[in-house]
């Protein structure tokens, strides 16, 4: 059951579904998180030796403190305002000041300047003394501001991205802790089905003192013990791996000893209706708005390529002193506007708004498959959750017919009308109800925490609906 749930980490960590497009240089910093990013933590924390508890609500804030993916899903979100600043800046104003003094000797007949015969050419040596402010600022560029607004849209698609793996991590954690309780509950009921059968070894051997009962139905209850004892044994060392998997994810130090406070019973969930669980998924889910952000960001980058072929308007200044020598330096200034006007530059720029309008086609498709998929998502969580609950109904039922089948059993054997071979039938029954029973408790518990996740609400909710004490 370890490898299941560390599978479904790995599947959910696929599913992130931010993908990039083109967009201003630098700005490619969303997409799926790298393999195994959600069942990945960093640890702190000392590690102590006495056992800790720990709740759902404990381990779900624990891996949205220490998780990999939330680690790695913030920086992302750092490096998109970065790529955002680099893309504004082409809109905002470039200062810089430069101090130079330089010692010169030229010849004037090599810019031009006619020499009387007889004289020399050369004049010099002499200083020149320069400090200088200079400032360029662009006035109206079409092309700048599309890039501003793709490099907005991509930090608030990284940000979208990272709610969207917020959310994936509650419900790693959330499975993953399911996962350990319900190896605990098997633990438990192999442990008691180990009692009944050293109950009916007993039993047997007595009745086998007594002449009631032939020798091998003394074998067949010591059979049935040891198949037991090898149950317990492997139930044991599944929960022992399970919680190494939730330590990991969280960030608890793997050394340290830890109980489950939290059973997570069975608990109803009344669904909402289907077509108002569709509006609120994509209206809630981050995953969507982070999509849309990206098609915005494709679309301003489409139309940053355009405006290339406009012109645009530029202004550049300085301000300084310069003399022989800084003492008799004199103020001076410049101040030119610039209209630049592109005319041809060899294809490049049209192989731009192919490339954008390539990216733009491809986010358009991909937020229609993500809409479909959210969809999907939904009505596939409302049917497994459907047929969870009834499965819950169904494997109890089971169950105390089993235990009833086996009480009834056990007293045809103790009155000697019923063979060993019945009791181990009914033993297996129960054993295989009391699975089925523990199997579709979880199932349920993993299906409601599917519907959080389809509706987009897994972070606020994910605890409420799954029946975790906060």
């Amino acid at each position: 059951m370890c490898h299941s749930a560390m599978r479904g980490l790995r599947a959910m960590a696929a599913a992130a579904v931010i993908c990039a497009a083109t967009a201003p240089a630098g700005a490619q910093v969303t997409g799926p998180l790298p393999p195994g990013s959600l069942s990945g933590g960093v640890p702190a924390g000392v590690v102590s030796d006495s056992p800790v508890g720990l709740t759902l609500h404990d381990a779900i804030q624990r891996g949205l403190d220490r998780n990999l993916g939330i680690l790695l899903g913030q920086q992302r979100v750092r490096a998109a305002d970065g790529a955002r600043w680099m893309a504004m800046s082409g809109l905002l104003p470039t200062v810089g000041a430069h101090i130079a003094e330089s010692n010169n000797k030229i010849n004037l007949e090599a810019y031009g300047f006619p020499v009387a015969p007889g004289q020399s050419p050369l004049i010099g040596p002499f200083s020149v003394s320069d400090r200088r402010i200079s400032v360029s600022q662009s006035l109206f560029d079409l092309s700048a501001i599309d890039n501003a607004r793709a490099g907005s849209a991509m930090k608030s698609a990284a940000e979208f991205g990272y709610q969207d793996v917020r959310e994936q991590v509650v419900i790693g954690i959330a499975n993953l802790y399911f996962q350990a309780v319900a190896s605990t509950s098997r633990i438990e009921s192999a442990r008691a089905q180990l009692r009944t059968a050293d109950a009916l070894y007993d039993r047997a051997v007595s009745m086998k003192q007594a002449g009631t009962v032939a020798g091998i139905e003394v074998v067949r209850a010591q059979v049935q013990v040891e198949n037991h004892k090898q149950l317990v044994i492997t139930s044991e060392n599944d929960l022992a791996k399970q919680k190494l998997a939730l330590a990991r994810a969280i960030g608890l130090p793997l050394g340290q000893a830890f109980t489950l406070t939290d059973r997570v019973p069975y608990k109803a969930f009344d669904a909402m209706p289907l077509e108002q669980a569709l509006a609120q998924a994509l209206a809630q889910r981050a995953d969507y708005k982070a999509m849309q952000q990206m098609v915005k960001s494709a679309e301003a980058s489409r139309q940053s390529a355009w405006a290339e072929l406009l012109p645009s308007l530029h202004l550049n200044a300085d301000y300084g002193d310069i003399g022989p020598t800084w003492g008799s330096a004199l103020g001076t200034f410049s101040v030119m506007a610039a209209v630049r006007i592109p005319i041809f530059q060899a294809g490049r720029e049209r192989g731009r708004i192919l490339q954008a309008d390539a990216a733009l086609q491809q986010a358009n498709a991909q937020a229609a498959d993500m809409k479909a998929r959210i969809e999907y998502d939904v009505r596939a969580a409302f049917l497994d959750l459907r047929a969870a609950d009834d499965r819950v109904h169904v494997a109890r039922v089971a169950a105390d017919l089993a235990d009833q089948q086996l009480t009834q059993t056990q007293d045809r054997f103790s009155a000697g009308v019923a063979s060993h071979v019945e009791v181990v039938q009914a033993q297996d029954a129960v054993a295989t109800a009391s699975d089925n029973l523990i199997n579709s408790l979880f199932a349920h518990n993993l299906a409601k925490a599917s519907v959080a996740r389809a509706l987009g609400v897994a972070e606020q909710a994910a605890e409420r609906l799954l029946g975790g004490q906060q």
